[in-house]
């Protein structure tokens, strides 16, 4: 139904190099050491980049890529770096389905459009929404349960000096921006976020139903959509957008009460087309598990203040530190538990650091190198 792993990386001369990268030397394909993979660095037509996972969940919900190079599959077509970070919940079916179907999605688009844009962006996402609608219902009558799984999905493009950031959920991406007053390094985050605790996003939601009091509920101090998620965006939970998912036989626990004719979540993603400035010098896509534990401006204070190599698993490390502080342990005791445990101390992280290189980002569209990198290959707990 759904590829079960990662696929190993891609690089250079768009052959797969050998191994599956489940080993701890080299970093061809990342490396992995216990719940951690990294890649620790990289480069794609517009400059480096660095990627991390951890995994916290009996199975691995968080995907992640990086495509770099054609964005088309025209020879004259755009040529740049796509990014994607996808965060599952209710299961990794739907992160992994995006992992595969999203950028193949994007190219068509974009070269039926010979261009990259919103409107293309946009295509993508909903065209691979209905595609995985189309799988629940094919797996109807023998998996039901894939109709309660979903995953917010966020996306960055740079091309032809422009990125696009495209985002439904609360998977977030953060500038760091070179700032001559404070001597430093400025967090600007480019996202829209559609987390329900967000007062916003609940306005927002009253206002596309009106005639729904439950449509946000406040359940354990936390703000959820009809009570169960948080996120107003997503790809898949089709339960809460098409109500002939909403019935058996998937179970009760995850069905609506009251049945609805128009969706309760939306695939439409908050797009953003940012002119990359001389002063930019990196972006930090991360799943909600990295931001529960750094704020905007720890993160970016941290990839200005080391190197690249590996910077990537530093912010993942640096989250699992404070993790292990809020629940007044060790991080070194917080590294003996186990997955499925572990999601009581923090989710699963994903961590995909881009670093922009001017001259690189004017000359993109003339370099042949491809990569093409999904976060964890050979992740040995990712099936």
């Amino acid at each position: 139904m759904v590829k079960p792993c990662w696929r190993p990386s891609v690089e250079g001369d768009g052959t797969r190099r050998g191994g599956s990268g489940n080993h701890r030397g080299g970093d061809q394909n990342g490396r992995v050491d216990g719940l951690l993979w990294s890649k620790d660095l990289g480069h794609h037509v517009n400059g480096d980049f660095s990627m991390a996972v951890i995994q916290a969940n009996s199975l691995l919900e968080d995907q992640s890529q990086l495509e770099s190079g054609p964005l088309s599959s025209l020879d004259s077509g755009p040529c740049g770096t796509f990014v994607g970070v996808y965060d599952g919940h209710g299961g990794p079916e739907t992160s992994r389905f995006v992992n595969e179907n999203l950028f193949a999605n994007l190219k068509k688009f974009a070269s039926e459009n010979q261009e990259i844009s919103a409107n293309v962006i946009k295509k993508a996402f909903l065209a691979t929404e209905e595609e995985f609608l189309s799988l629940v219902r094919q797996q109807w009558s023998i998996m039901p349960q894939l109709a309660s799984v979903g995953t917010c999905c966020l996306v960055g493009v740079i091309c032809n000096g422009l990125l696009y950031v495209a985002n439904a959920g609360d998977s977030r991406v953060v500038l760091g921006r070179a700032d001559k007053v404070v001597r430093g390094v400025t967090a600007i985050q480019l996202s829209t976020e559609h987390n329900a605790n967000n007062e916003s996003v609940r306005n927002e939601l009253r206002s596309l139903h009106p005639d729904d009091s439950q449509i946000v509920v406040l359940k354990h101090k936390v703000w959820r959509v009809k009570g169960i998620i948080q996120v107003s965006r997503s790809i898949g939970d089709a339960y809460l957008k098409r109500s002939e998912f909403n019935r058996e036989p998937l179970l009760a626990k995850f069905r609506v009460s009251k049945p609805f004719s128009k969706p309760i979540l939306s695939a439409e993603p908050s797009v953003l087309v940012h002119k990359i400035n001389p002063n930019d010098q990196f972006l930090i896509f991360a799943s909600d598990g990295l931001w529960e534990h750094l704020s905007n401006q720890e993160a970016v204070d941290i990839v200005n203040s080391y190197p690249r190599n590996g910077i990537a698993r530093r912010l993942v490390k640096a989250a699992l530190r404070v993790a292990a502080k809020k629940r007044e342990m060790r991080y070194s005791d917080l590294k003996k538990i186990e997955r499925g445990v572990r999601r009581h101390f923090h989710d699963d992280i994903t961590v995909v650091v881009v670093f922009i290189d001017q001259s690189s980002t004017k000359r993109a569209s003339s370099r042949a190198s491809n990569v093409s990198i999904r976060g964890g290959g050979g992740f040995p707990y990712s099936s």
